[in-house]
């Protein structure tokens, strides 16, 4: 399992990590990480000053979030870590696995947005459960959403979007599939259309990221031994109406 994570990380990332400026930018990602930083203020029973970052990727919501708080950002692609210290110099970043991290150093505040998706098994979502916790001081924040649950996996969806930068010009396509609903992973597909100068290129790739219940969720993290409070996270992006579920986690004291 992990040799597959590996690999599914590392290639999109060697080969399409110079795509990640194009698509995004800090300023995309302030919206959610001004959210994320004021949920952990707000639900903290320490000052919350210091905040590891599990798969931090291309370091886009670390921009906002150093100012709140000392980051470190931990990923598995050395691509991804080249691309967020060039934007946040000031920040270490550090290559490791989420499952298997043991920095021997505790922070007030632990967060996982976005790479835990990959995390196919129960035993692999709680290992990065087991990790936010011992790295996780009394009193602190652990933060994680879910993406997709099996109540609410749409069959099929599809999503598209269309980006410039000098003379590249980008759409992406990504289309989520789940063929065996009876286990506990489903497909994503990226497609990617690629124009410099005019000049077409096509690049796919394909992932498997894991898909649980609500209810794998809460037992995983209490019994790490978190107090779970299960929250909206309601973005400008999200269809009207829609949100995606949003676990704050505390450490007793």
């Amino acid at each position: 399992m992990k040799a597959e994570f590996d690999k599914d990380c590392r290639r999109l990332y060697a080969d399409l990590a110079w795509t990640w400026p194009i698509m995004s930018s800090p300023e995309e990602y302030a919206e959610e990480s001004e959210l994320f930083s004021r949920t952990i203020k707000e639900h903290s029973e320490i000052e919350a000053r210091t905040l590891l970052h599990l798969g931090c990727g291309g370091g886009m919501n670390d921009n906002t979030f150093k100012k709140y708080f000392q980051v470190t950002g931990i990923d598995i692609s050395d691509e991804m870590l080249k691309t967020a210290k060039r934007l946040n110099p000031e920040v270490r970043y550090m290559n490791g696995d989420m499952r298997t991290l043991r920095l021997g150093e505790r922070f007030d505040a632990v967060i996982a947005p976005d790479s835990i998706n990959y995390m196919r098994t129960a035993e692999d979502l709680q290992s990065v459960f087991q990790t936010a916790y011992e790295h996780l001081n009394p009193g602190g924040v652990f933060l994680v959403i879910a993406e997709e649950t099996t109540e609410k996996f749409k069959q099929n969806r599809t999503m598209s979007s269309c980006h410039s930068k000098g003379d590249v010009d980008l759409v992406f396509i990504e289309n989520l599939y789940d063929p065996d609903p009876s286990n506990t992973s489903y497909e994503a597909t990226f497609i990617y259309l690629i124009r410099q100068k005019g000049k077409l290129e096509i690049h796919s790739d394909h992932h498997l990221l894991g898909i649980f219940g609500i209810g794998t969720w809460h037992s995983l993290l209490e019994q790490v031994g978190f107090k779970v409070e299960q929250m909206k996270f309601e973005h400008s992006t999200l269809p009207k109406g829609e949100y995606l579920p949003m676990f704050v986690c505390t450490k007793a004291l």
